[in-house]
């Protein structure tokens, strides 16, 4: 379809809306020139897409390429699809509307996302017509990210912050990550004080940094690695071998995590104490009683004094 005949179309589809439609769909006309953003409409029988040229523009397409609803979705991201088809398939059966923040590639391979609008109109009980408007929020999206790593970014390290932990720890347990998350391990410096008291507080901070990147390093497959104290880092583990697999990985990489960092012409020592709890098999996975258990298995460690994990006290959260 044509750009001329997909304007005339919409014009068609929303013109039944009000008498003053003609007007408003220039003001729209207008409007649009000033931000990225188009008109769509979706004839619900035969699956037929209106689109004006904003939306054009945002996909990447031609006005001439012939428009298919199909190929038109393929473009969204898996989880931006599911949504979308989620949050459609509940306005048609309601006759409602719904908005969606989405994820697209377009054909050149430029990402994009893009905010959806959408409002039906029916007759008979039925919802005959899907429409709305679609925006080009890309800058704003990336502003928002940013802003976002800020605020969940340990600023001396670089890894998460013990707000972006505790989004892990307050979610429901039928969360994805929740879910997916089969072991915790903590890890807490040994003597970090004495560092500190010895060196300075720039000699600790050095150790700090050089620890967290080995554990983004040594726990490249994590969900989540973070520091949540002055001298505490949790990872968030998937589903990786066994259990006895998992506890040997994490037993070979603790050499390399503890090598000396370089201070100034010498040498600094480190130390941890390590808890590590699984996850139950069956069932919701609960983050809290995950971490708590974690975290009587790092007790533990420090009680003995290891800086290796606390396997024998390692314990299985219900």
């Amino acid at each position: 379809m044509n750009q001329m005949a997909a304007q005339s179309t919409f014009a068609a589809d929303v013109r039944g809306f009000d008498d003053d439609c003609s007007e408003r769909l220039g003001l729209y006309e207008h409007a649009a020139a000033l931000v990225p953003m188009g008109a769509w409409s979706c004839d619900l029988a035969s699956e037929r897409l209106s689109w004006t040229d904003g939306v054009f523009d945002i996909f990447g397409l031609s006005r001439d390429d012939a428009l298919d609803r199909r190929a038109t979705v393929e473009l969204f991201s898996e989880e931006s699809r599911e949504l979308l088809e989620r949050k459609r398939a509940q306005a048609i059966a309601t006759r409602s509307g719904f908005a969606l923040d989405a994820h697209i590639v377009r054909p050149d391979g430029d990402e994009r996302w893009i905010r959806i609008t959408a409002a039906t109109r029916g007759s008979n009980g039925r919802a005959e017509t899907l429409y709305g408007m679609k925006q080009d929020i890309t800058a704003e999206r990336a502003r928002w990210d940013a802003l976002r790593a800020q605020a969940e970014h340990d600023p001396l390290t670089g890894v998460a912050n013990r707000t972006r932990f505790q989004r892990f720890l307050d979610q429901p347990n039928d969360e994805a990550s929740a879910a997916s998350t089969d072991a915790i391990i903590l890890f807490d410096m040994d003597n970090f004080k004495l560092i500190n008291d010895s060196w300075g507080h720039a000699a600790g901070d050095a150790c700090l940094v050089a620890f967290a990147k080995r554990l983004r390093n040594a726990f490249a497959h994590a969900h989540l690695v973070s520091r949540i104290g002055g001298d505490e880092f949790a990872v968030l583990l998937p589903q990786s071998g066994s259990r006895g697999e998992m506890e040997y990985g994490v037993d070979a990489l603790i050499g390399s995590l503890l090598a000396p960092v370089p201070w100034q012409g010498d040498f600094l020592r480190l130390s941890v104490s390590v808890g590590l709890a699984f996850a139950s098999r069956e069932g919701t996975r609960d983050p809290q009683r995950l971490f708590i258990a974690a975290d009587d298995s790092l007790y533990s460690s420090k009680h003995r004094r290891r800086s290796a994990p606390a396997f024998a006290g390692t314990r299985r959260s219900a």
